[in-house]
């Protein structure tokens, strides 16, 4: 079957009347940081260009802001600044000119970390730095003429169109939640009058741009948030956007302060497209849905189900631009799948760094990692068949080197089979599938089940040796942590030891987090079934309170356990955790009533339990189980015993450093050497 008979919908063009779109894949909007750094267009360019030759019919830029107030960084206000942006749209329309590229609006309002932020009420965002200046009447109209501006100066750089964000807490959406805005005059009271400042800035944005541009509004479709906008007002606003001639309806579903996790690991798979289609009876312009749509067969059932007519993707497109190519291939096998971990993406963008991918390194840096095919061919033997031995296996494979790769285990992904196993950390398989997959097509020579010796190694003669073995838990030197009480973090993941019903967790990084979410785990994964993760995050599909979310008490079932995750600093417990996903672990664990104390001194084990120190006052923990997720040591015997044998080798991943398990680390160590060996 082609992909066409396969995937009839996802390759089915859309007539937008003056223009169409070759096909229903969207790589969405994401900020990459490159739009603030020195050389940032002459990298984005290619970065853009490699996702349009991937296939995608459309693509809108990371978010610009209009003018100072907006956010300090990437501006589109002059001419001279959209002839930076013409490297981008020419770079696009180059590799394929049937593709259309929007640059997305960004007005961050009150999120905007100046002093200059501006809002329509003076109302301090729990997320912000700042509490914004309440803007007077000739502030509004300074903000809509200077979005209205950066639209044109958008056209003028060659963009096919632009996206107004009207959502996630920015300065439109702020505009139509009473909560933040609170005003009297003709900008607020009513909703009519709270929709007002949105309306006039796509109508006025349409009158300036003319009729042959695309316009996107992107509608906070559900923004769970208690109080926060009703079904009939999301309605009401998206018909008046269609009145005033926005092409096409972008559907969101949170703000950045709601307390719902809607992007992360833990979340189904398309779990809000069913909102998306719900709206989607009420327009006659296409809508497009986003979120957790990370493989084609996914996106092909949305479109199906009625529930779009097209498909963003922004996060897959970061961990492969050949996404679309691939299925239209018929190469789904070979698509190196979003984990949504927002480890290199998310996080990244949210502590002022560079966007990268976890399971791709090269995205936003296409013109510093290259995979160049190699003019001189090695023999490399790789030693460990984890994220970092097979990330480098899959690179100097690709890039012509004859790649051997050893691992005593039974199957490939090292750390990655305990990963999967936690649940809400399913998608964790596509990542071993994909590297399956890649051994195969590279031709790498696999050798499971089989513990090499570095005599062995050097008389086979490599003309590189790759140490990937990895790392081992850390036992920490205590009285009677042999004790029969004691487990291990790897036994209790993989259950090959009985845990107690009550239980003391020695560890709050993420492992330790992990293994708590997995004891207390009770019923199917809330990442497998969409009503199962409605009812523990407190979200009502079916009646669409205000929000989505309001008045919606979360439900969450726990095994039959008593767990306290224990932590030695005294800084929050999680506060090492990502920084978009630490939130929803540290929420899911005290719902499932996991006990998180901090300040923890560990004294000794035996048959009474765990004996600590908690803030210097001593305290026994009547436990039947101690876990220990204490980190981790670097494994380096095969490296020393190279070294000695006199044969070259190099350490990457864990072995190389394990300070904490970190696949974002070895993955991107691994390929940025494979890169250049």
């Amino acid at each position: 079957m082609s992909a066409l008979e396969k995937y009839p919908n996802l390759f089915s063009p859309l007539d937008l009347g003056f223009t169409t779109l070759k096909n229903r894949a969207l790589m969405g909007s994401m900020h990459t940081g490159l739009e603030e750094a020195e050389g940032g267009f002459e990298r984005m360019a290619p970065y853009y260009a490699e996702r349009a030759r991937g296939g995608v019919g459309m693509i809108i830029t990371g978010g610009i802001y209009p003018n100072a107030e907006g956010g300090s960084g990437a501006k589109l206000s002059t001419s001279e600044e959209a002839l930076q942006h013409k490297l981008i749209t020419d770079a696009v329309h180059a590799a394929d000119n049937d593709v259309k590229i929007c640059m997305q609006i960004l007005h961050s309002g009150p999120l905007a970390r100046s002093q200059e932020a501006v809002a329509p009420s003076a109302i301090k965002s729990r997320i912000a730095p700042h509490t914004p200046i309440e803007l007077d009447e000739a502030g509004i109209e300074k903000q809509i003429s200077d979005i209205v501006n950066c639209a044109e100066k958008a056209q003028e750089a060659g963009y096919d169109g632009v996206e107004i964000i009207g959502s996630a807490g920015y300065l439109l959406s702020t505009f139509l939640v009473e909560k933040t805005n609170q005003r009297t005059d003709q900008w607020g009271g009513s909703y009519e009058n709270r929709m007002r400042f949105p309306v006039e800035v796509l109508r006025r944005t349409r009158e300036a741009v003319g009729s042959n541009f695309i316009l996107v509004f992107r509608i906070a479709a559900m923004d769970m948030l208690q109080g926060g906008m009703s079904w009939d007002e999301i309605v009401q606003l998206a018909k008046r956007m269609e009145e005033v001639g926005v092409n096409i309806i972008s559907t969101h579903f949170t703000w950045h302060e709601s307390t719902v996790p809607t992007i992360a690991t833990m979340v189904p798979r398309a779990a809000f497209a069913s909102v998306t289609g719900r709206l989607r009876k009420e327009l006659s312009i296409p809508v497009i849905t986003s979120n957790r749509i990370n493989m084609p067969d996914v996106a092909e059932q949305v479109l199906l189900d009625g529930h779009a007519d097209i498909i963003s993707m922004a996060r897959p497109m970061l961990a492969d631009p050949d996404l679309i190519l691939k299925t239209l291939e018929g190469r789904e096998d070979e698509i190196n799948t979003c984990i949504a971990c927002n480890q290199a993406c998310l996080d990244h963008t949210f502590t002022g760094q560079e966007v990268s991918c976890l399971v791709n390194p090269r995205a936003c840096h296409e013109t510093m990692l290259s995979y160049t095919p190699t003019d001189k061919p090695k023999s490399i033997a790789i030693v460990g068949a984890g994220p970092a031995g097979l990330a480098y296996a899959d690179v100097a494979a690709g890039r012509g080197h004859k790649v051997s790769l050893y691992d005593a285990a039974s199957e490939i992904g090292g750390q990655f089979n305990l990963a999967k196993q936690i649940p809400g950390k399913e998608e964790f398989f596509e990542t071993l599938r994909y590297f399956k997959r890649r051994i195969e097509v590279a031709g790498i020579d696999l050798n499971l089940n089989t513990a090499v010796s570095a005599q062995t190694l050097k008389d086979k003669g490599y003309d590189e040796v790759i140490v990937a073995t990895g790392v081992a838990p850390r036992t920490p030197d205590i009285d009677g942590i042999d004790h029969e009480k004691v487990v291990g973090y790897i036994d209790a993941i993989k259950g090959l030891k009985p845990i107690g019903r009550k239980v003391a967790i020695m560890g709050a990084g993420g492992i330790g987090f992990d293994v708590a979410e997995l004891i207390m785990h009770k019923g199917v994964s809330a990442s497998q079934d969409i009503d199962t993760f409605a009812r523990e995050w407190g979200i009502d599909f079916k009646n669409h309170p205000r929000g989505g979310v309001t008045g919606v008490e979360p439900v969450v079932e726990s095994a039959d356990r008593e767990v306290v995750l224990l932590q030695r600093k005294t800084s929050p417990v999680g506060r090492g955790l990502g920084k978009t996903t630490g939130w929803t672990h540290r929420i899911a664990l005290s719902r499932r009533g996991v006990k998180m104390v901090n300040g923890v001194d560990y004294v000794k084990i035996d048959d009474d339990g765990l004996h600590v120190l908690i803030n210097n006052e001593p305290q026994v923990l009547d436990v039947d189980t101690i876990i220990v997720c204490a980190g981790q040591t670097p494994l380096r015997d095969l490296h020393d015993a190279l070294q000695q044998a006199g044969q070259n080798s190099t350490l990457v991943g864990g072995a190389f450093e394990a300070t904490e398990l970190d696949a974002k680390r070895a993955i991107k160590q691994a390929c940025e050497l494979a890169a250049v060996v």
